[in-house]
């Protein structure tokens, strides 16, 4: 009669059991407990319905068992025999994976429950995404599975088959958002492991490699170019975010109150993400970043135009905050297409600012915080060939640098004096395109695109 006992010499609990007329004992490296002995009862439940339907099969049921080559019908060689009591020490936590798949609620359930219990941790638009991830990637690949039964070869396997999955404008996903639905798959599996004693099957994968690229920010003259042919009603949200540096989110839900003139700062204090507001990426985005003249006047003149229409600095005509998909399909690119210019995304605008700062001179200490970098790191990883010198930490170099293009509000159209010339780095002051070049000094006619 199968049954559960305990070695007296290890305390342990050891499944007993009788197969083909051969008495079978797996010990497992569980103490004797009522939870343990629980587990344990549902692996032998398992056991005696797969021997009375037929479907045993010890191999599966205890991998690594020495007793599974014997009902294979294998004939072992004298070193094979002498190996056997190590088998049977290493088949222990074969029995012990045994006893979590069973035990262990499916990957559906589990997920389920680990985003009902985190996510008073996480931000709205992060859960969105999570669940995404899980519905459509997850579930359909392991949503039946137990937690304990998923191998690392099945995610092996799993991850070859998202290699095969069209991406975004590309004929396959790319390596980051594999590496991306994989980091959520971790997660899960590590809380699961940890829960019910298995070993995670990603506890030694590595995420796959991705390429690094380089930013691609606009020079000054593509600066001013692009304000100075863009909508009037898009002139100044677009000095903003050139001269601010700020994430598409937090300018897109930047309200008036976060607006201080009276000391030249903008608080960041909320993003616009997913069409709500949220708190802001991270602790350290929450910063002020200080108004360069051209920015303080732009300020000036959108309030004058927005203020009593809605909470929202930049907004539609109904008030709303913009959409990042309708700014970016129904102004960005076709603004870029119509100047000649490289498509680039909006977020180059935020590289922008970064370079412009550090060409300018401008501390980059100084330069982290308005950009709300918890320190210095990333900025010399992503903008090193822009910092020149570190001979300003307050502002004032940007200051006298757009001093020289912009003049009483106005755009400035002439050409880059020899002064700033020498202040901006190569990099930046770089011969623009061709295209570019036949534009500069004769502006072409402001681009009308209707939204």
């Amino acid at each position: 009669m199968a049954k559960v006992n305990v070695r007296k010499e290890t305390g342990k609990l050891v499944i007993d059991f009788t197969y083909r007329g051969v008495r079978c004992r797996e010990q497992t490296a569980l103490g004797d407990s009522a939870a343990n002995r629980k587990r344990a009862a549902a692996v032998l439940k398992k056991l005696n319905e797969a021997i009375a339907a037929g479907t045993f099969n010890y191999a599966e049921f205890f991998p690594g068992s020495a007793l599974a080559a014997r009902f294979q019908g294998a004939v072992r060689t004298p070193s094979e025999t002498h190996q056997a009591g190590t088998a049977v020490r290493l088949a222990e936590g074969s029995v012990d994976a045994a006893i979590a798949s069973c035990t262990s609620p499916s990957f559906s359930e589990f997920a389920a429950a680990w985003v009902s219990e985190h996510q008073i941790e996480w931000r709205r638009s992060h859960i969105k995404v999570l669940n995404s991830t899980i519905d459509g990637h997850l579930l359909p690949e392991f949503g039946s599975k137990p937690v304990a039964s998923i191998s690392k070869a099945d995610i092996l396997a799993f991850r070859t088959k998202l290699g095969t999955l069209p991406g975004r404008g590309t004929n396959r996903l790319s390596n980051k958002r594999i590496n991306g639905i994989l980091a959520v798959m971790r997660q899960i599996l590590n809380e699961a492991a940890d829960r019910h004693g298995f070993v995670s099957p990603c506890a030694t994968l590595k995420p796959l490699k991705v390429r690094k690229t380089d930013v691609e920010p606009f020079s000054l003259n593509e600066v001013q170019l692009i304000i100075g042919t863009s909508r009037a009603d898009y002139k100044d949200y677009f000095t903003v975010r050139f001269l601010t540096g700020m994430r598409t989110g937090e300018v897109h839900g930047l309200k008036w109150k976060y607006v201080d003139f009276a000391n030249r700062l903008i608080l960041i204090r909320e993003t616009f993400v997913l069409g709500e507001d949220e708190y802001t990426k991270t602790d350290s985005s929450q910063r002020e970043i200080q108004m360069s003249q051209p920015v303080l006047e732009a300020l000036q003149r959108q309030h004058a135009a927005t203020a009593k229409l809605s909470e929202y600095v930049f907004c539609n005509r109904l008030g709303q905050p913009l959409d990042n998909k309708n700014f970016s399909d129904r102004v960005w690119y076709p603004l870029l297409r119509h100047l000649g210019l490289k498509p680039r995304r909006p977020y180059q605008m935020r590289h922008t600012a970064a370079t412009l700062w550090l060409a300018s001179g401008e501390a980059p200490e100084w330069v982290a915080r308005q950009l709300g970098h918890a320190n210095t790191q990333m900025l010399f990883q992503v903008y090193s060939r822009y910092v020149p010198n570190l001979t300003r930490q307050d502002g004032s170099a940007i200051d006298r640098l757009l001093a020289t293009r912009f003049a009483s509000g106005q755009l400035s159209t002439a050409n880059v004096t020899s002064a700033v010339s020498a202040t901006v780095t190569p990099a930046l002051s770089a011969r623009p395109s061709a295209a570019n070049d036949a534009n500069h000094g004769a502006q072409p006619p402001p681009l009308r695109i209707a939204v």
